[in-house]
């Protein structure tokens, strides 16, 4: 697993109103619009599944409660730094 691979985003479409402030927070752009709608009529942010360092900013900027979920692998919190 890459150092640039810590995390792992979840988003709750249905809670998503498609704001995109994470899409331009985000330093590695692993966020992007998505193309369907979800069930209020926005289209929702997606991860592409690899790439998050789990820096959370996505999580701070998002002014949705629950709307995302950052996940810092386990085997990387237990790393001491280098």
């Amino acid at each position: 697993m890459g150092n640039s691979d810590r995390g792992d985003v979840q988003i709750a479409i249905h809670l998503c109103k498609g704001c995109s402030l994470c899409i331009a927070a985000c330093p590695k752009g692993v966020l992007t619009q998505g193309t369907t709608l979800n069930r209020q009529g926005y289209h929702a942010v997606t991860y592409s599944g690899s790439g998050c360092t789990g820096c959370g900013i996505c999580f701070y900027v998002c002014p949705e409660p629950g709307a995302i979920t950052v996940r810092v692998r386990k085997e990387d919190k237990d790393k001491p730094a280098a």
